[in-house]
């Protein structure tokens, strides 16, 4: 099983970026893939999750500015990021589970959010 992320990258506070997340397999084995960022020194947080039957689940700070959606003819499960914030400077990660925990990881994608 494999997680490739994309589309991170620097943009000004305000701004907006879409990440991707292919999986190798179909996204029907997963119970759910997510969205996951980690800072320097800090724990790693779920953004978004997406289940199989397409609900969704927002941290606190996603919600409103942030949505997740996945294709699944294509195997990607994508985060349109709006409305950028400097502290949503992260390593973005793309996971999935099959079960009720995630056991799969990509390698992450590096957002930096200026202000």
């Amino acid at each position: 099983v494999q997680l490739q992320a994309s589309g991170g990258g620097s943009v000004q506070a305000g701004g907006s970026l879409r990440l991707s997340c292919v999986a190798s397999d179909s996204l029907f084995i997963y119970n759910g893939v997510g969205w996951y960022r980690q800072t320097t020194g800090e724990q790693r947080d779920m953004v978004a999750e997406i289940t199989r039957d397409g609900s969704t689940n927002y941290a606190d700070f996603a919600k409103g500015r942030f949505t997740i959606s996945k294709d699944n003819d294509k195997n990607t499960v994508d985060l349109q990021m709006n409305s950028l914030k400097p502290e949503d400077t992260a390593v973005y990660y793309c996971a999935a589970g099959r079960a009720t925990s995630y056991d799969y990881w990509g390698q992450g994608t590096l957002v930096t959010v200026s202000s």
